[in-house]
């Protein structure tokens, strides 16, 4: 079964989904766990303290009235967990849309037989780590204290897994925003490329981390510069 092979025997799933590319149940695994995370989240975290949080990581000095206006007008935590699992619906067919794009044209260019539909496969599969991080997240969700920062939950991630840097700290945000699974998912990648398209191991970990080379590339230098 593609879902066990994909994580225990990659090179068969990936050589199944060559004959027969699919899509639609690793997309929607991905979207029920991240829509599921993000609900456990929102649904059990103290409002109260989360507003007052939130508003104290807009990062500026603010009145108490300015303060006092910004609960006002601040989606409550349910709403925005609501808000949060809908937009997976939309954000993740997006990105596995776009990152497939990418994949089709590079296979044009490397003069490679890969159909979109392939792409959109290569894509959806090897994001099944990100998917376990989002089960990580669920269980993480339903086991926090009600006064838990989101990020604190993503334990794939390298803060908080590897180090806890202060919300004001440079690299903080890039910390929390890189999820460690996403190595896996590149590594999969590589092997799908090679797979689908016959090419090197060079040229497939190469085309296979591209994509996150440069948005962490440009993430660090925006952070440090």
């Amino acid at each position: 079964m593609q879902l066990v092979d994909i994580f225990l025997e990659p090179s068969k799933a990936f050589e199944a989904e060559k004959g027969n590319p699919t899509f639609l149940l690793p997309m929607a695994i991905m979207i029920a766990l991240s829509a599921a995370m993000i609900l456990a989240y929102y649904l059990r975290v103290d409002p109260a303290w989360f507003q007052d949080f939130s508003v104290t990581m807009m990062g500026q000095e603010m009145t108490p009235a300015e303060i006092a206006q910004a609960k006002q007008f601040m989606p409550g935590a349910k709403m925005q967990g609501y808000i949060g699992a809908g937009a997976t619906l939309v954000f993740v067919p997006i990105m596995y849309a776009v990152f497939a794009l990418y994949y089709f044209l590079v296979g044009k260019v490397a003069g490679a037989d890969l159909s979109y539909k392939h792409a959109l496969a290569l894509v959806a599969w090897s994001s099944m780590p990100s998917a376990l991080g989002a089960l990580v997240g669920l269980i993480g969700a339903l086991m926090m204290a009600p006064q838990t920062p989101l990020h604190a939950i993503s334990l794939t991630r390298i803060d908080p897994l590897l180090v806890q840097l202060p919300f004001d700290h440079d690299l903080s945000t890039l910390a929390k925003g890189f999820d460690l699974l996403g190595l896996w998912a590149i590594a999969l990648g590589a092997i799908g490329w090679k797979t689908f398209t016959r090419s090197g191991w060079g040229s497939a970990v190469i085309v296979a981390a591209l994509p996150s080379v440069l948005i962490y590339g440009i993430w660090l230098l925006i952070a440090l510069f």
